[in-house]
């Protein structure tokens, strides 16, 4: 038995004994009400005062109950003397009282189980057995002021036949009691062990849920929030106390085609998903991936189960991966033609030339051989560009101070034609000198091509920043490649018109330029130098405020440079 369930039961023992005590003390003073005389008051109240003493005693002590374990026993004995001394003064066999010695052997059973409960009906028999013996036998004479004998005593035989049902029914009692007793402790011990068996099922159950990397919510027929796992608080940036009970098509944002199918029984499918934007408590937007399905119980339906991801991600990744198919496509045919138009193109434009100078034309016809010209060189820097991309020249690695790099190209900018009255150039880099192993050619291609864009992004006029970021330690334990080789960060910020959502996409696509101007390989030429460098381009754009492009390198790939 476990001591604080010993305390327990000892506890509830004190209560009844001095409950039981109450009874008497009031039974005793009807009796004398109505029938004066027929109790000894003096030794009946003296009993009672006894057992609520040591029923005081016991409370006092129940504390020590752990350490001292035989205070059950002295308690249940003592109980025992109790009861004889009540049926000693209320006349023995003849006594009413003599059913009280039930009490202790329920109480030994209920304690101490089927031991006790045998024990205290042993000896409540003897006690019992001794006092009508003595009873017969002139043993009370002396005491017949403490212990008054009825007028007449039952005959023999029928004193032995009280006796004799009275044992029988003490020792009945305690062997159903304490069978009772061993029975309802053995089932408790099942229960305990159910318990502690559910308790643990139910926190291996809620380890796995927490345990998983996708959020997973259920949610009742109406659609309000009855569970939230970690990953779901992780990737919503809410916690399960802020949402349980709320509608979660209003938490989650869901769509509305998924408000519609959580209305209508998913249409009658079995599942249903749906990808959208979810905006972040803490601001930004992210994608989420989800899978409604029904939450089937053995009664029937009890809501649906919603499990979703962050799969902003995973779409990036398959964003890069298409515009890397479209490059790799677009530079093998960039390949072939190269040489198939740049040698005849040449030759062309070199005829015209000389026919220019030779011919006597009219002003008509010079503008149309400047014409022919013009074109020519537009055409012969479109395939340059190509080549550019397709096949990349040779990197020159070196180490140098990526400040002096983004400075001097500033300097080459402010210098340029592509520069307004109404432009103003940033230089924002750190204060510390940030070395970097690359080929400065190609680190001044990208902030050219990036600068020029956000330079002709606003037309009438703004601030472009470029920023130079300390460079990143390596990491280990990273998933991207710029971190796990170490990385350099570059900035390039503009207050033009920004790119719509629906075009961020195709951006670093062949010819997808939308100033009139250049060939539209710019930006495909940066991507691909930022791939070769193990690198990565984040690009965050709001319509009518500009657009900031962030450019993590990493070390070059094996086979650039000499």
């Amino acid at each position: 038995m476990e001591p604080s369930d010993r305390r327990r039961r000892l506890a509830w023992l004190i209560a009844i004994r001095a409950a039981i005590s109450a009874v008497l003390l009031g039974s005793g003073v009807l009796i004398e009400i109505n029938a004066p005389g027929v109790l000894p008051l003096t030794p009946f109240y003296l009993l009672i005062g006894l057992t609520f003493g040591f029923t005081a005693l016991y409370a006092f002590a129940l504390p020590y109950a752990d350490h001292w374990l035989w205070m059950a026993d002295a308690q249940l004995v003592g109980d025992a003397f109790v009861v004889s001394g009540f049926i000693a003064v209320t006349g023995g066999v003849t006594s009413y009282f003599s059913l009280l010695y039930v009490l202790p052997i329920i109480a030994a059973s209920t304690v101490q189980g089927r031991r006790g409960a045998v024990t205290i009906s042993v000896l409540s028999s003897l006690i019992y057995v001794g006092l009508v013996a003595a009873q017969y036998h002139g043993g009370f004479n002396a005491m017949s002021a403490w212990f008054p004998q009825p007028p007449e005593l039952p005959p023999t035989r029928v004193a032995e036949y009280t006796v004799a049902i009275n044992v029988f029914a003490f020792v009945a009692v305690a062997s159903l009691s304490g069978s009772l007793a061993e029975r309802l402790k053995r089932a408790g011990a099942r229960l305990e062990r159910a318990s502690t068996e559910i308790a643990n099922l139910q926190a291996f159950n809620q380890d796995v849920i927490d345990s998983l990397m996708s959020g997973l919510v259920s949610i009742d027929v109406a659609g309000r929030i009855l569970s939230f796992n970690h990953a779901a608080e992780k990737i919503t940036g809410q916690s399960y106390e802020s949402v349980v009970g709320r509608a979660a098509a209003d938490v989650l944002h869901l769509p509305d085609a998924v408000r519609s199918a959580l209305t209508n029984d998913l249409d009658g499918e079995r599942t249903r998903r749906a990808e959208f934007p979810y905006p972040m408590p803490t601001g930004g937007t992210i994608e989420i991936g989800l899978v409604v399905a029904h939450l089937l119980a053995p009664g029937g339906r009890m809501g649906y189960l919603l499990t979703f991801q962050d799969i902003t991600d995973v779409r990036r990744l398959e964003r890069d991966a298409r515009v890397k198919q479209r490059l790799a496509a677009v530079g093998e045919m960039a390949a072939g033609i190269a040489h198939e138009i740049r040698n005849p193109l040449a030759s062309m434009a070199g005829s015209i030339q000389v026919l220019r100078e030779e011919l006597s034309l009219n002003e008509d016809q010079a503008q149309l051989m400047d014409i022919v010209l013009r074109e020519s060189k537009r055409l012969n820097e479109t395939i340059r560009s190509f080549l550019a991309y397709a096949r990349p020249q040779r990197a020159a690695v070196e180490r140098l101070d990526l400040r002096k790099t983004v400075a001097d190209t500033a300097l080459l900018l402010r210098n340029s034609t592509e520069v307004l009255a109404c432009h103003a150039i940033d230089v924002d880099v750190a204060a510390d000198p940030v070395w970097f192993d690359a080929d400065e050619g190609q680190i001044r291609q990208i902030v050219w091509n990036l600068a020029t864009n956000g330079l002709r992004a606003m037309p009438s006029g703004g601030r472009l920043r470029l920023a130079v970021l300390a460079a990143l330690p390596p990491s280990a334990t990273s998933s991207s490649p710029a971190d796990r080789y170490g990385a350099a960060v570059l900035e390039i910020e503009d207050e033009g018109v920004g790119i719509p959502p629906e075009e961020l996409d195709g951006i670093f696509q062949p010819f997808h330029g939308t100033f009139g101007r250049g060939s539209g390989l710019g930006l495909a030429i940066v991507y691909r130098i930022v791939t070769d460098y193990n690198g990565e381009i984040d690009v965050t754009s709001t319509v009518g405020r500009g657009t900031r492009f962030r450019v993590v390198l990493g070390a070059p790939a094996a086979g650039l440079g000499g």
